[in-house]
């Protein structure tokens, strides 16, 4: 299966592990997918962007990507993948995601698990570039902490309520991301981005976050 791996600036990952062209590492397979066990990848290009912040907070300015194979052993969700054998073939350009495509990630993700009227007529004023006032930002984020109490207790099953709380996280972020894009905490807007896709998968994670991230770009081309 074609894989892609985020290194820093000299093709290591977490713990100093070294890859390379045509470097092949095995794992146990033992333990949780965050651990030793296995090593982590991603499944297209815009998600090792995307989802950066949060799993493993490299400068993208220098990092590189590198396009492997590898058989999946474990998923998680549509977020990443693990391996216990795996190969980085060759290094492939990072693609970009600017703040703005962020947010509009991180919006067009939160719209598909959460549906409250006023904070929808936001996003979709935000997505069509009517209103993109920071004033409106916060009114939504507001909106959406008054609304997540009655949201998760409308939940019974601990199964539903964790859905429910991951919901909430991921509005509750996309308002933020859209507030800090367009500032000088942009760094916070793309963390932000990378939270809504993480509580988005969680409550649902039949999300297409690939699809999703290709249509904020052609939708917001700068």
């Amino acid at each position: 299966m074609k894989l892609y791996k985020l290194t820093d600036e000299h093709d290591r990952t977490y713990g100093g592990c070294q890859w390379g062209e045509n470097v092949t590492h095995k794992t146990s397979g033992e333990g949780g997918l965050c651990g030793p066990g296995f090593t982590h990848w991603y499944t297209h290009p815009l998600l090792a962007v995307w989802l950066n912040p949060i799993h493993a907070g490299f400068n993208l300015e220098t990092a590189h990507l590198w396009e492997g194979e590898g058989e999946v052993v474990k998923t998680d969700r549509s977020l990443k993948v693990g391996c216990t054998r795996a190969t980085t073939i060759k290094r492939v350009p990072l693609p970009r995601m600017t703040p703005n495509q962020l947010a509009r990630a991180a919006i067009l993700t939160a719209k598909q698990i959460y549906h409250e009227e006023e904070w929808n007529k936001w996003a979709d004023r935000w997505l069509s570039g009517e209103d993109r006032s920071a004033e409106a930002a916060h009114a939504a984020d507001s909106a959406a902490y008054v609304s997540a109490a009655y949201v998760s207790a409308a939940h019974a099953a601990r199964s539903a309520a964790h859905a429910a709380r991951s919901a909430t996280h991921a509005y509750v972020s996309a308002a933020h991301a859209a507030y800090f894009a367009d500032s000088a905490a942009r760094a916070s807007a793309s963390r932000l981005a990378a939270h809504v896709g993480i509580h988005a998968a969680y409550a649902d994670d039949s999300i297409d976050l690939a699809a999703i991230a290709e249509r904020a770009i052609r939708e917001e081309p700068t």
